[in-house]
């Protein structure tokens, strides 16, 4: 698709951060626009004029304005799809889709920015409640994936190449350990992925080394 690619996102954002890798791997160019939610940036007249939903990343591709970072990643794997982020087989790929939506669907929505204000604004869970409920649906979600990779797993979360299902796990870990939520329980799930944290399209996507990192 021609035009230049603008991703607006955050950079401590677990869903921005998981269309990063996507776009690293599969060795797109793209330009960023920081939302800084803290801030609240994107409830922003401009900006939901992208995404009415508020929420980040959107994706700018030619005449598209693309939302949802799970349903940006799968338009990826079709328009460019090498090197692919999917196994051929039918039945791998419904399992590598899988290990993601545990992922987007079960722990991160969960653990949302907008969720944990709700947590402490209209119901008066402190600090330590949060901590607390983060650490729960990180865990539980973490398990059954400890659980896939036992079955699929090899140097990633499916196999030996990246996969979707790294894409999203990541970024999870990341946020794990931002939580100081301890997961040294799921040894399978670490491994894989400190082995695709090192790889350098993944290294490439870390908050850490984005343009707007420290902000908000």
């Amino acid at each position: 698709m021609a035009g230049e690619m603008v991703l607006h996102g955050y950079w401590r954002s677990g869903t921005s951060y998981r269309t990063r890798i996507a776009l690293n791997v599969k060795r797109l160019d793209y330009r960023q626009v920081p939302v800084d939610l803290r801030a609240g940036a994107q409830h922003s007249e401009a900006f939901r004029a992208l995404n009415p939903q508020g929420l980040v990343p959107a994706l700018e591709a030619g005449d598209a304005v693309l939302t949802q970072s799970s349903a940006i990643i799968e338009w990826l794997e079709e328009v460019h799809p090498e090197p692919p982020l999917l196994p051929e087989n039918a039945n791998e790929r419904a399992i590598v889709r899988a290990m993601a939506m545990a992922v987007a669907c079960d722990i991160h929505p969960l653990n949302n920015l907008r969720v944990l204000n709700r947590l402490r604004e209209q119901f008066g869970v402190d600090s330590d409640g949060v901590k607390v409920w983060i650490a729960h649906w990180i865990r539980e979600g973490f398990a059954a994936i400890e659980s896939m990779i036992a079955q699929h797993g090899g140097r990633f979360a499916f196999g030996d190449s990246l996969t979707m299902a790294d894409c999203h796990l990541v970024p999870q870990i990341y946020s794990a350990e931002r939580f100081g939520v301890d997961i040294s329980e799921f040894p399978l799930l670490v491994a894989a992925g400190a082995n695709a944290a090192a790889e350098p399209p993944v290294a490439a996507a870390h908050p850490d080394r984005q343009p707007d990192a420290g902000e908000g």
